[in-house]
């Protein structure tokens, strides 16, 4: 969806779990068992800290809007929003919008999750959006006016998010404590690092709705023990269907493959370490890479070949010229190295990790290529939550990433390459690029469909001469589930990972 300035509407304490239950009893009384690519290393909401954790989140908490299945916006705690001007935005709240202790969701609630977002100490993922805010307005409990610094086409986007969701400013504040959200499902228990049990919240605002009794996310942090785990029926629907197993499991009558393409992977850079701050060193990576490899490698065939920027064919903002800007040319990868001082290539690590085999397949064939043309690179390959640690903090050379962008605008794309931003594992470490900074604040701040297209062609060729970040592969993302469950879908293009916002309307048996 691509906003205009014209006014946007949109529609709008239980018993613990038995975990002994056997499993037809759990399918009766509507407990759906997920299986969870690994056990999320936070589910605060306002934190980047992976798939998993995006999956819980939109589970507990629910933003001002979110995506509709189609991809388009709709309203969840506000129930209708109208672009005044171009720096003034009105969001009306819904009468019957209730946080899980059971205050009312207000516009003074809306104010102080704002703030304390945009604050200096803050830790929040979207920090940088929330201080573009210039001016919070709450004229009455149900009105929210957002005045922004400067003209901004894209903020409803931001309030879809799963990283900007609203909690109550009464939530406990105590060691271990989470903020009480609004969204569909209580968090009622975890044993950390195995599961999380999840109960209806039988006061949300949305009538009938969720149609599951609770969910139990179960974490098999090994692909193929979660596979193996939905074949013997211990649970329902799983993520991360590894993609060896897609084609098992598209031939077993008794399961289902919903996929979608959308996530891709890439490799990010910390600029400080030698030769990676110079874009020439970069480019070379770029060049040097056989992205066939990894599409072979890594998705069994199920993906394609990235060769610039991320942004989906078939968008309105897609050249495919552009597109294949950095497609495989290890001539051009050893004369961009002699070219930067070091024509026998140099010594550096990279950073993925054993948990994900996506991240370590295409760490592996980048380790081959980046060989061929005389870098030499040690794999380091942890578990992913120490990988995500090491990633915010810097610690690393060259990193696999795997992820989508924030949405399918081509402003989704700020995460992954704005410099200006606070450290994140998705994005590379001390690495600004001027130019690409400021096209991306008028990419912003244009409403002209033509003129935003002119702006993302200029910041694509501005891309491809800087790599802030380089494409690698296109994959097929799948989940896989029993024909019990209905009501559940995988969403397209940047969106797959808010997939889990369509478990409100999930039910099994």
């Amino acid at each position: 969806m691509t906003p205009t300035r014209r006014s946007l509407l949109a529609a709008g304490a239980a018993l613990p779990f038995l975990r002994a239950w056997p499993a037809r009893a759990q399918r009766q009384t509507g407990v759906l068992r997920f299986g969870l690519s690994s056990f999320p290393p936070s589910i605060q909401p306002w934190v980047n800290t992976g798939t998993a954790a995006a999956t819980v989140k939109l589970l507990i908490h629910r933003g001002l809007v979110s995506f509709a299945p189609d991809g388009s916006l709709r309203g969840e705690l506000a129930e209708a929003w109208s672009n005044d001007s171009p720096t003034s935005w009105t969001f009306r709240l819904r009468e019957n919008a209730l946080f899980q202790n059971g205050d009312r969701v207000t516009a003074e609630d809306i104010r102080w999750n704002l703030e304390q977002m945009a604050s200096e100490r803050s830790t929040a993922y979207h920090r940088a959006q929330a201080q573009r805010i210039a001016r919070i307005e709450t004229p009455d409990a149900r009105t929210v006016r957002i005045v922004t610094a400067e003209p901004m086409v894209t903020l409803p986007l931001w309030f879809a998010s799963y990283h900007m969701m609203m909690v109550s400013p009464r939530s406990p504040t105590g060691a271990g404590s989470l903020p009480v959200g609004a969204g569909p499902f209580v968090l009622k228990g975890q044993e950390r690092g195995v599961s999380l049990d999840l109960e209806a919240f039988d006061r949300y605002y949305k009538p009938g709705l969720p149609r599951l009794r609770g969910i139990r996310m179960v974490a098999y942090a090994d692909e193929n023990l979660r596979v193996a785990a939905l074949q013997a029926g211990d649970v329902d629907l799983i993520e991360y269907v590894p993609w060896q197993a897609m084609a098992s499991i598209e031939a077993d009558p008794k399961l289902r493959l919903d996929a979608t393409d959308g996530p891709f992977m890439y490799l990010v850079f910390n600029a400080t370490r030698p030769h990676l701050g110079d874009a020439r060193i970069r480019r070379a990576i770029a060049h040097a890479i056989k992205r066939e490899e990894i599409v072979k490698a890594a998705f069994f065939g199920r993906g394609s070949p990235l060769e610039g920027l991320p942004l989906m064919p078939g968008s309105a903002f897609h050249d495919p010229e552009l597109a294949s800007g950095w497609r495989y040319d290890p001539a051009r990868a050893r004369a961009l190295l002699a070219e930067a001082g070091v024509p026998n290539g140099f010594t550096t690590s990279i950073l993925a990790t054993a948990q994900y085999g996506m991240h370590k397949d295409t760490a592996e064939v980048v380790q081959q290529n980046l060989a061929a043309v005389g870098i030499q690179a040690e794999l380091r390959l942890p578990d992913w939550a120490t990988r995500v640690t090491l990633g915010n903090r810097g610690q690393y050379d060259i990193a696999v990433m795997g992820t989508t962008t924030e949405n399918n605008d081509p402003d989704g794309l700020s995460t992954l390459i704005d410099g200006s931003l606070a450290p994140s594992f998705v994005r590379s470490f001390g690495l600004r690029v001027p130019r690409i900074e400021e096209l991306l604040a008028a990419g912003r701040a244009e409403f002209d469909g033509g003129k935003r297209r002119a702006i993302y062609a200029e910041l694509q060729r501005i891309a491809l001469a800087e790599a802030p970040i380089v494409g690698l592969a296109w994959r097929s993302q799948g989940y896989a589930m029993t024909p019990e469950v209905k009501g559940f879908k995988a969403l397209g293009g940047a969106l797959n990972f808010y997939s889990g916002i369509t478990l409100e309307e999930a039910s099994i048996g």
